[in-house]
C-alpha cells in the first residue's frame, strides 16, 4: 500500500511549503497539497519538517588504522547514521601499496555485504599506480568509474602508509579530469608534520594534546594550496576533505574567486569543539579528541560557519572514524603517535548542525538541507537522492524541530564507549526516517532489517562542474 505523509512542511534546498508526500514503492510519486488519503497508509507529520534524508559523504566503517579497526562496522555504523537522520553514506575503499584498486573494492564490498542497512557508495583511496609509469593503475581508474566509483581520495599525510608524492597526485588528478572524476584530498603537509612529531616525542611531549600541536593550521593551509594548484595544472576538480581552520579556508576562497574547480567540506567537530575547551593538556581523557586534522583554536569556528552560510564550504560531513576509549585509544597511552586517529559522529551530524546552525540563526532550514543532503547528492553524482520531489528515491527524513534530546553514550547506536558531545542538549531531532520508501526509523528507534542497504553506482560529474 502506498504511504502518504500528511500535514508536514516540505523543506528542500530551494524552498519550503506545506505539502503532502506520496510514496509508491521505493519512489516519491507526488508532492503537493491535499493528496487524497484513500487507499494509502497515512503518516501524520503535523509539526514536523519533511526533508530529504541526510547524506554523509565521509565515513570510515570497519577501517584498519594504527593496529586496530574502527569500532563501527557497516551494520552498527549505518544504523547509527539512520537513527541520526541520514539515509546514505559514502565510505572509503583503501588501496594498499602493492595491491590493486580492484582488490580494495572487493575487500570493502565484502565488509558491507549483508551488513549495510542504508544505501552506500565508495570513494577509492589511491596509494599506488603499479610498476613503471603507472599505466596499469591509471587504466584501473577507468574501471572504477565504470563500476560507479567516481571519486578518488589522495592523502598528503601519513608518510609510508597512505601519503603519495606530488608526481603521483598529478597523474591521478590528470586521469580523473579526463574521466570527469572528482579528487578528494586530505590536505596536510605530512613530511613536515612527521619531523615536528619526532621532535616532540624526543622532547618527552607525549600526551594527547601534543597531537594537535604537532599539526599546525599552516601545514593544512600549505597542503590545501598545493592540492588546488596541482589539480588546476592537471585539469581536475578537487574537493578538500575535513577543512578545519581559517588559514586553509583563505586558500580555498582565493581559488574559488579565481574560478577554479574546487570544493570543500567541514565537519561538526571543527564547528563546535576547540583546542582550548576539549584539549587543554590536563588529562588522558583528551585522547577521545585525537583525530586528524586536529581540533583548532576556537577563533576558527566563526569563519567556518560563515563559509557554510555563504557557500564557500559546500558540505558538512563527519569523517566518522570511531575507536573505543578503553581498549583502542589506550594503545597510545604514553605516546600520542600510537593513539588511533578518529572520532565518532555519524549519529550526531544533523543534531549539531541544526542546534548550532539553524537554532542560532546562522543557517536557514533550506541551507541545512543544502549542506547535509542536496549538495552531497549533486557533488557526488547521486541524482536520485537529496531532494523531496516526484521521481526521486523516497529517502525522507521527518524532523521534529522542537524535540529536546540529550546526546549521550548511554543512548547512542554508535559502537564507541564515549560521545564527543556527551551531555549536550539539542533542540531538533530525527523522528521518522524512510529509506527507499521503507520506514526504518520510527520515533527515533531503528526498526529496519540488517543488510537492506544497496551499493550506489555514482555518476562521474566532476563534482557537479561537468
Amino acid at each position: 500500500m502506498p504511504t502518504l505523509i500528511q500535514n508536514g512542511v516540505v523543506v528542500n534546498a530551494n524552498g519550503q511549503s506545506r505539502a503532502d508526500v506520496l510514496i509508491e514503492g521505493e519512489t516519491i510519486a507526488q508532492v503537493g497539497p491535499n493528496i487524497p488519503p484513500a487507499g494509502h497508509t497515512v503518516v501524520d507529520a503535523t509539526g514536523l519538517l519533511v526533508m530529504p534524508g541526510g547524506i554523509d559523504v565521509h565515513t570510515h566503517l570497519d577501517m584498519p588504522f594504527g593496529g586496530t579497526v574502527s569500532a563501527d562496522d557497516y551494520r552498527t555504523g549505518t544504523i547509527a547514521a539512520a537513527v541520526g537522520g541520514s539515509t546514505t553514506v559514502i565510505d572509503f575503499a583503501l588501496q594498499s601499496r602493492g595491491h590493486t584498486m580492484a582488490e580494495a573494492l572487493e575487500t570493502w564490498l565484502g565488509k558491507s555485504d549483508g551488513k549495510a542497512c542504508i544505501d552506500y557508495g565508495l570513494h577509492m583511496a589511491v596509494t599506488d599506480l603499479g610498476p613503471g609509469d603507472g599505466a596499469q593503475g591509471l587504466a584501473e581508474m577507468q574501471t572504477m568509474v565504470d563500476k560507479g566509483i567516481s571519486s578518488f581520495k589522495l592523502f598528503m599525510a601519513y608518510p609510508n602508509v597512505l601519503m603519495i608524492d606530488d608526481g603521483l597526485m598529478y597523474k591521478v588528478m590528470h586521469k580523473a579530469g579526463q574521466l570527469n572524476g572528482l579528487c578528494l584530498v586530505h590536505a596536510e603537509n605530512g613530511s613536515v608534520i612527521d619531523i615536528v612529531v619526532a621532535r616532540m616525542i624526543a622532547e618527552g611531549k607525549t600526551a594527547p594534546h601534543f597531537h594537535a600541536h604537532s599539526r599546525s593550521t599552516h601545514a593544512e593551509a600549505e597542503a590545501t594550496h598545493r592540492a588546488i594548484a596541482i589539480a588546476h595544472m592537471a585539469g581536475a576538480s578537487v574537493y578538500i576533505v575535513h577543512l578545519s581552520n581559517e588559514d586553509s579556508l583563505r586558500e580555498l576562497k582565493h581559488a574559488q574567486q579565481r574560478g577554479l574547480h574546487v570544493l570543500a567540506e567541514t565537519c561538526p567537530q571543527y564547528l563546535v569543539l576547540s583546542l582550548e575547551e576539549q584539549m587543554p593538556g590536563k588529562s588522558w581523557e583528551e585522547a577521545k579528541y585525537v583525530f586528524t586534522p586536529p581540533l583548532r583554536m576556537k577563533h576558527n569556528q566563526a569563519p567556518l560557519w560563515k563559509a557554510l552560510e555563504d557557500g564557500s564550504l559546500a558540505v558538512v560531513s563527519t569523517d566518522h572514524c570511531p575507536f573505543r576509549f578503553a581498549d583502542q585509544k589506550s594503545l597510545g597511552k604514553g605516546d600520542f603517535t600510537k593513539i588511533p586517529n578518529g572520532g565518532p559522529g555519524i549519529e550526531n551530524r544533523l543534531q549539531i548542525v541544526w542546534q548550532f546552525g539553524v537554532n542560532t540563526g546562522q543557517l536557514t532550514p533550506e541551507k541545512f538541507v543544502e549542506l547535509c543532503c542536496t549538495a552531497p547528492a549533486r557533488i557526488f553524482g547521486m541524482p536520485q537522492k537529496g531532494v523531496v520531489a516526484p521521481g526521486k528515491d523516497a529517502d525522507i527524513l521527518l524532523w521534529d524541530p522542537k524535540a529536546s534530546y540529550t546526546i549521550s553514550v548511554a543512548t547512542q547506536r554508535m559502537a564507541t564507549d564515549y560521545s564527543m558531545f556527551e551531555g549536550w542538549e539539542v533542540s531538533g531531532n530525527a523522528k521518522h526516517v524512510f529509506s527507499r520508501g521503507e520506514l526504518v526509523v520510527k520515533d527515533g528507534e531503528w526498526i529496519g532489517q540488517t543488510g537492506r542497504g544497496r551499493f550506489l553506482k555514482r555518476e562521474a560529474n566532476a563534482g557537479g562542474f561537468a
